[in-house]
């Protein structure tokens, strides 16, 4: 990651930080907001058919959709609970204690044999051509990742973060909700950070995710990985910040034309991060007063 990067998240952290002192409440209320695009697009990235307006339903307003799988719909609320687990105990440590406890959350009703616990015995897991890690010795695997995360105080944070998850997920330690868990720990450790979650679009999953875990497993590399979650904390960032402090959040369309600018040009310095803007729902926005420096 280049200085530029990460003077930008530093910059940006420093706000954000800031502003968390004195808006609590806020903060809480946008969590809240923001928990059914988290949960959508990590059940989407493992298939489920839950749809965001789905989701809302069954989160918000406590509908019971009868055109799904009983099991989607457990999945959307146990992957909420698990949100506001971690949201509800900030302080608790990271450890494998606290990864079981998740995954205890996320497949209660739905495969309550396996629900906080690893792999052992026979319990060989593949993803297309990938093997997880031979049962007999995830537990000891996950121990030291674990470890490793914990004891690493030289690593920059987001390359940190990007070793752990990939290798978390080329450990594959359960028979089910590997992928769930591990975007969990990833905005776990972020908030440890004082930052934000990420929220990993379901649409870029073939494109850029799975991808570059698969680059991981291939040569042991995460460049690319760290570049990936270093964006998407600038973006998320921006976004928090926006919430917090303008008057007026509009489409980024809207702001373009009202100042007669390309779109393109201006949706390509959004996908860079050089302007503050950011996804709702998939929706570009920005704060309706922002303007470039000339």
């Amino acid at each position: 990651m280049n200085q530029i990067i990460k003077s930008r998240i530093e910059k940006l952290s420093k706000t954000y930080r800031e502003l968390t002192k004195s808006n609590r409440n806020a903060i809480k209320e946008i969590s809240a907001a923001e928990l059914p695009e988290m949960v959508y697009n990590s059940n989407a990235i493992e298939n489920s058919t839950l749809t965001l307006e789905d989701t809302e339903d069954i989160l918000i307003h406590n509908m019971i959709r009868t055109d799904h799988e009983i099991r989607e719909i457990y999945e959307a609320k146990n992957l909420a609970k698990a949100i506001e687990y971690l949201d509800n105990n900030p302080d608790e440590p990271f450890t494998a204690e606290l990864i079981l406890k998740l995954h205890k959350i996320l497949l209660t009703d739905i495969n309550d044999d396996a629900a906080g616990r690893f792999r052992s015995g026979d319990e060989w897991v593949r993803v297309g051509t990938h093997i997880g890690a031979n049962p007999d010795f995830v537990n000891e695997l996950i121990y030291d990742l674990v470890k490793d995360y914990n004891n690493n105080k030289e690593s920059y944070f987001i390359e940190k973060i990007a070793h752990f998850h990939a290798e978390f997920e080329n450990i594959h330690p359960f028979i089910d909700g590997n992928g769930r868990i591990g975007r969990l720990l990833l905005n776990r450790q972020l908030k440890m950070e004082g930052l934000p979650p990420i929220i990993i679009a379901n649409k870029t999953k073939t494109t850029e995710y799975y991808p570059l875990l698969a680059k991981y497993e291939k040569n042991g590399t995460v460049d690319d990985f760290v570049d990936l979650i270093a964006g998407l904390v600038i973006e998320s960032l921006y976004r928090r910040i926006a919430k917090l402090t303008a008057k007026k959040i509009i489409p980024l369309t809207d702001w373009a034309k009202a100042r007669e600018l390309n779109i393109q040009a201006v949706s390509n310095k959004a996908l860079r991060g050089t302007i503050p803007a950011f996804r709702i729902n998939d929706h570009w926005m920005i704060d309706a007063a922002f303007e470039e420096a000339e």
